[in-house]
């Protein structure tokens, strides 16, 4: 719910109003919580939450899935995800027409919707023997994408640049529980289950995400009076006010989520930056899945590869992994990402991932060991579903509703699959014509990491010139 109020981020010159309830006090001790936020906050964080614990229950069992399927491993992991690229050339442009034509709520339903049949679908070809481990990894490869990014877009609508900054912490606290919770919960029942009923319990904490989508889409009509025609309807010039003049919005309303990234600087931009960090978190993804991979088969020999007491294995070693990451982004991201947004600003935010990444894969390349390189990824996926993971989202708080919807879309999918293409070709050539180690995958990362830095301090600088005006 918006906030009308005058003052400027000092807290100074604040409109009379109500006083905050006790739900307010609570979420204060996290951020500054204005009087009448605490509530829509609160669903948007438990929304997050149920999306996050459903996607990670899915991402611990793809794992397996495809690590220990027959013809997988991490290479064909590497080239599986860019595939999704390809395919995200054709849902892309397909989801921007349908944001153009139906209202935010729809959209959103629609999408979540589709994802749900889905999951029944992968569920009853596993059970009638069909192998779907490459098939599954593609697509929660452009699940995980597309509905986060959805539910961040209409959080970016729901608040204001100045909510957002403050609020967008609180949002990301659901995002890191559920996280941890998912990830728990399937590490721990996996070696018992096996990882294919647990396709069936994301499906259900999708229908609650749809829920609770209608109930804050709901109160925002209240509060507004009315809800918008369509997702594209009172956009504006990307970077301008929301209400700028009509031949802005009919200029961009048409346009597809590509179109607007490429003709704008500071959405091109962003996409650059989803791509590098993409980039650099894939190939350090490959290096720790091949590592895993390697003393599993040095442990218990080749002729145990691909069956299903590896698939436990790898699934319970990847559960507890992404327990520990979660828990520690969960920490950072009660602790400490609204203090470093409010007293440095999301120009310095976005360079503290670069930075510890820098030197993860520095020391990595001297070090190329399973426990230093857990160690290693453990900083830095703590880190980018924390505060690297606010900051981006918050990135479009001065950017139009066209914006929010399709260019989010486009970016936070093919941008974010475009650098797993660009990292399978990586993995290809290393392994294929240069016999590279871990180690060496490690000093690609480090050069490609010089060019992050770069791009995330000329991304710094727009945001805050966009902010001022917005």
């Amino acid at each position: 719910m918006r906030w009308t109020s005058t003052e400027g981020e000092q807290g100074r010159g604040t409109t009379p109003g109500p006083e905050r309830s006790l739900l307010d006090r609570i979420l204060n001790v996290f951020t500054d919580v204005r009087p009448g936020e605490g509530v829509t906050a609160v669903l948007l964080m438990l929304n997050i939450f149920l999306l996050l614990a459903g996607y990670y229950l899915l991402k611990t069992i793809r794992e397996p899935l495809i690590l220990a399927a027959p013809g997988g491993g991490a290479e064909v992991k590497s080239y599986a995800a860019a595939a999704i690229a390809g395919i995200l050339i054709v849902i892309v442009p397909l989801y921007s027409a349908l944001a153009s034509r139906v209202s935010r709520v729809r959209l959103i339903n629609f999408v979540t919707l589709f994802f749900i049949l889905c999951l029944f679908a992968f569920f009853g070809l596993n059970r009638a023997g069909v192998p779907i481990g490459v098939a599954f990894f593609i697509w929660v490869g452009i699940f995980n994408l597309m509905v986060v990014a959805q539910l961040w877009a209409f959080a970016n609508d729901v608040y204001t640049v100045e909510q957002g900054k403050r609020l967008f912490a609180i949002v990301g606290i659901g995002a890191s529980l559920g996280a941890i919770a998912g990830a728990f919960v399937t590490g721990q029942l996996v070696k018992h289950y096996g990882p294919y009923p647990f396709m069936l319990g994301a499906a259900m904490l999708l229908v609650l995400c749809m829920v609770l989508t209608n109930i804050v889409n709901a109160r925002e009509k209240r509060a507004r009076g009315r809800e918008p025609r369509t997702a594209g309807v009172e956009s504006a010039a990307v970077g301008g006010p929301a209400a700028d003049s009509s031949a802005a919005e009919d200029r961009l309303r048409g346009r597809s989520g590509f179109a607007l990234v490429i003709s704008d600087g500071y959405l091109l931009l962003i996409a650059a930056l989803m791509l590098l960090s993409n980039l650099v978190n894939t190939t350090g993804e490959y290096i720790l899945g091949k590592t895993v991979v390697t003393l599993y088969t040095a442990a218990h020999g080749a002729a145990s590869a691909g069956g299903l007491n590896e698939k436990k294995v790898i699934g319970e070693f990847y559960g507890n992994f992404f327990t520990v990451v979660n828990v520690l982004s969960g920490a950072v991201q009660a602790l400490l990402v609204s203090r470093v947004l409010k007293y440095f600003g999301v120009r310095i935010a976005l360079l503290v991932l670069p930075v510890v990444a820098l030197l993860g894969y520095g020391s990595m390349a001297f070090f190329p060991i399973l426990s230093f390189i857990r160690t290693a990824k453990l900083a830095e996926n703590s880190i980018d579903y924390s505060l690297q993971n606010t900051t981006r989202h918050a990135l479009y708080l001065p950017t139009s509703r066209e914006a929010k919807y399709k260019a989010k879309q486009a970016n936070d999918t093919f941008f974010v699959r475009f650098g797993d293409v660009i990292s399978a070709g990586i993995v290809f050539a290393g392994t294929t014509w240069f016999a590279f180690a871990p180690k060496h995958f490690a000093v690609v990362n480090i050069v490609l990491i010089g060019v992050w830095l770069a791009v995330a301090i000329a991304l710094g600088r727009r945001f805050n010139r966009l902010a001022g005006t917005s």
